[in-house]
């Protein structure tokens, strides 16, 4: 148990006007409660914690969870049910985003003298502050990703295939020490580097070409990302343009980071700018996210959010443009916020390398 983190949690209990909290989110039940396995329930009342799991994690959980009424479940819904039954919580909160609408009916079903209800979205921002542990958890997974990048550089040359280089990254990547990829792999060249998402294939790049790559690892739980786009032999005038333009929307985004700011405002900071240079309708995705145990996570940071931020968040910036049949540029960093502005996470220089 952490007991900050416990008690940030029972923070929603008093403003939802809940009994207790049913917390089904894997990351969100590591974060409270220290367990790394793959299955398991948090249930939190104002003066009680239960953490339930299934036989596989039995002496795992007693080794990793302190602070917590341990139980073993056959299952996992009916037995959560029965705890929150024989506690008499009548108002129990439940993170929309993790339990399914299956699972939600079974659970009214299970209990038909609670009322459950959706925790607000604000919760998903649970693990959006992080603490000094956290932090260095995420530059530790950021500098492993950012040498396993600059590890590869070499390897980046005419005939090399965006496959084999995807490959090879995750490699050195884990060569390096890191537990695992924490996502697939992007390695776009030439003309597939329009696509914001492109899966890597046996396109051989060629010389002259822009190739993107989104990379990151994990360790300990915690995710790093980062987005290289770099010239391979040679770039030419347009190719630079573009890189200029991400580039500039990517520092002026940075340079409005620290805590207060609205996410929307560091989101409007790159989009003003790509579109000020003419290519707004090519940068259709949002500047950033939260990253953390997920490399996906609270705050977004786009033109919808409404979120401010907050020392101790770590988000992504990374403007791109893409154009179709022609190709693509993306510039992605992670980030600390600090009291008066940001720490570099990720440690690539985003300079347009020429390789």
């Amino acid at each position: 148990m952490v007991p900050n983190r416990v008690a940030a949690a029972r923070g929603y209990l008093e403003r939802c006007d809940l009994d207790g909290l049913l917390v089904t989110n894997i990351n969100t039940i590591r974060y409270l409660s220290g367990f790394t396995g793959s299955d398991g329930v948090v249930v939190v009342s104002r003066d009680g914690l239960w953490f339930l799991t299934d036989s596989r994690y039995g002496a795992q959980a007693a080794e990793q969870v302190t602070g917590f009424t341990l139980g073993e479940y056959r299952r996992k819904l009916e037995e959560s049910a029965e705890l929150i039954t024989a506690h008499g919580f009548a108002r129990v909160g439940f993170e929309a985003t993790s339990l399914t609408v299956a699972q939600h009916a079974v659970l009214t079903g299970l209990l038909p003298a609670a009322q459950l209800k959706a925790l607000p979205g604000e919760f998903d921002g649970l693990r959006s502050v992080k603490d000094q542990e956290e932090l260095e958890g995420l530059s530790r997974i950021a500098r492993l990703a950012s040498q396993a990048f600059l590890e590869l550089c070499p390897e980046i040359r005419p005939g090399a295939t965006e496959r084999s280089l995807a490959l090879r990254l995750e490699w050195l990547l884990r060569e390096g020490g890191a537990d695992a990829a924490s996502f697939g792999f992007i390695v776009a060249s030439g003309p597939r580097g329009g696509l914001p998402h492109a899966t890597p294939t046996e396109r051989p790049i060629g010389y002259g070409e822009l190739v993107t790559f989104d990379f990151g690892g994990i360790l300990n739980g915690y995710c790093s990302d980062e987005t290289v786009t770099v010239a391979v032999g040679a770039a030419d005038q347009r190719q630079r343009e573009i890189y200029g333009i991400v580039k500039g929307a990517h520092d002026r985004a940075m340079e409005l980071v620290r805590p207060g700011v609205l996410c929307r405002e560091v989101d409007a900071a790159a989009r003003d700018h790509i579109a000020a240079n003419g290519f707004g309708d090519y940068f259709g995705h949002g500047t950033g996210h939260g990253v953390g145990l997920e490399v996906h996570e609270k705050p977004v940071v786009s033109y919808r959010s409404e979120e401010s931020l907050a020392e101790g968040m770590v988000i992504t910036i990374e403007p791109g443009i893409y154009l179709p049949g022609w190709g693509g540029v993306r510039i992605e960093d992670t980030v600390a916020v600090t009291r008066d502005g940001c720490r570099l996470l990720t440690n690539v220089p985003k300079e347009l390398m020429i390789l």
